[in-house]
């Protein structure tokens, strides 16, 4: 396989961006709509309704987000070889809708299958659809890391409709009905994008339709047989959720395979394009320990949020699992329309920050609203409960260091890496977010709040408050170091901003 880079032309001086990016904006919200209004429900579900002890509603919760950002790097893979970008995000969105009605099903055996559906769907939609939004920009586009912002202010409209009302319909009314609302959004997403995918023209089609169409084995098609044998792990992940500790031994082993496995793709490239791959790489690694800080919002807050947080607001307490879920991505809908005008203004002024410094930034910003959040709970140590606005004014840091690194990062995939092997490169990002997402859930066990002080908000503060202060030092402390290491990253990313 050759992996040499293709060398793109300069982007014509644009200020629009294309109109296929709104459809591949609104297909994917009420995708995130379905995604995070399902994630909402899950930790209070298996802790209320389920009656899980809390270190293993936060183990299954872990597994269940590690297992979701893990099968990206499969799908990733699959759409790069064999069925091309579009035919992976029809695939995913059909699974993913199908998961999420299982879900709605009042059924013991239909939690863990329903999440497994959603899980292997998501493996095939959520890398592809990105590096679909890659492929509408030349590599230099000073409208790409734009772009990108506006597709990810679409993720955040769904996920803070999502979060509102399945957290609302989930917590007060009934669980699997909050469940059922998702499945629903769901499936509107699938449809949006189903009618509008061919206004992609010839982007994102399988690159060899001949050997996909090929029969492989007893007479069946390749595209047949990676369909049935994603179908095939939906029984072994629901055998792993009742064995979540062996979830320690396949997330790190699989991110040691990784690790060599983009190693020994690298040292196949030429010297300038295999520098572009170890920046990646670099910056891709330090995505995981911010996720590990930054998932807490779906876990450990969420639970904070239903003890320790003031939800009265004028005589009337606001549902606090529907808050907490809605706040991130109301921010980031808010903020996105500043950062896609920023970026491109600080560009045309030559003062554009590199990506590597806004990594950096992005620790700094989320160790800063968690630090607010610790100022919040000495202040509020006599009552046991913080107040709402600092509850929100920490949310607010917390997502500009978002902005600073998520959008960005999905970004910077499709400009770093080779071109055969941006799917691959996406899914890897997503597996750092899956690594991060299952330290998130070891953290988030460290809040634990035993049993006989639970209701009694005095008690159970403290221990939230001592992971929250480490959680604000250790990002601070990450962002400060990559600032420093930027100058040798940004050396290794040559004409790549």
């Amino acid at each position: 396989m050759d992996l040499t880079e293709t060398k793109v032309p300069e982007a014509p001086a644009a200020t629009g961006h294309p109109k296929q990016l709104y459809m591949l904006f609104f297909a994917e919200m009420w995708e995130r709509f379905s995604f995070y209004g399902m994630k909402a429900l899950l930790l209070a579900y298996m802790v209320t309704e389920l009656k899980f002890d809390e270190p293993k509603g936060y183990a299954i919760l872990g597994s269940y987000a590690a297992l979701v950002y893990t099968m990206p790097l499969f799908g990733g893979v699959m759409a790069d070889r064999y069925l091309g970008y579009r035919k992976a995000v029809l695939y995913g969105g059909i699974l993913m809708s199908i998961g999420h009605l299982v879900l709605a099903v009042p059924e013991d055996w239909s939690f863990f299958f329903g999440m497994a559906f959603i899980i292997c769907g998501n493996g095939f939609f959520k890398p592809n659809i990105s590096s679909l939004v890659g492929t509408l920009y030349a590599d230099n586009d000073p409208r790409k890391d734009s772009g990108f912002s506006i597709f990810y202010m679409g993720i955040n409209i769904g996920a803070a409709l999502g979060g509102l009302l399945c957290g609302y319909v989930g917590q007060q009314i009934n669980w699997h009905y909050g469940f059922g609302l998702a499945g629903i959004f769901m499936i509107l997403g699938l449809i949006v994008f189903a009618i509008g995918r061919k206004s992609l023209k010839e982007k994102g089609l399988p690159p060899d339709p001949a050997a996909l169409n090929k029969p492989l084995f007893a007479g069946i098609s390749t595209e047949i047989w990676i369909y049935a044998g994603s179908l095939l792990v939906i029984p072994v992940i629901v055998a792993l959720f009742h064995r979540y500790e062996l979830m320690d031994f396949i997330m790190f082993g699989l991110g040691a395979v990784s690790l060599i496995y983009i190693l020994y793709i690298a040292f196949q490239l030429e010297s300038i394009a295999r520098n572009k791959l170890f920046a990646a790489l670099v910056l891709i690694i330090f995505s995981t320990l911010f996720w590990a800080f930054y998932e807490q919002n779906a876990g450990s807050l969420n639970l904070f949020a239903m003890r320790n947080v003031d939800m009265h607001v004028a005589g009337f307490e606001l549902p606090a699992l529907a808050v907490n879920n809605f706040l991130p991505p109301a921010w980031v809908i808010v903020l996105s329309f500043f950062f896609a005008w920023l970026w491109p203004a600080l560009n045309r002024k030559g003062l554009e920050p590199s990506t590597p410094l806004k990594f950096g930034l992005s620790f700094i910003l989320l160790g800063l609203g968690f630090c607010t959040f610790f100022a919040a709970t000495v202040w509020g140590a006599e009552s046991g409960l913080i107040s709402l606005p600092a509850f929100i004014f920490g949310y607010f840091f917390i997502i500009c260091g978002e902005l600073c690194i998520s959008p960005i990062g999905l970004s910077m995939v499709t400009k770093l890496a080779p071109a055969k092997i941006v799917a691959m490169m996406m899914g890897i990002w997503f597996f750092a977010s899956a690594i991060g997402e299952f330290l998130a859930g070891k953290i988030g066990a460290l809040m634990s709040v035993p049993e006989a002080v639970v209701d009694n908000p005095v008690l159970s503060l403290p221990y939230y408050a001592d992971i929250i202060s480490k959680i604000g030092i250790y990002a601070i402390g990450f962002g400060i170091l990559l600032m420093l290491i930027s100058p040798l990253i940004r050396k290794w990313m040559a004409d790549i901003r």
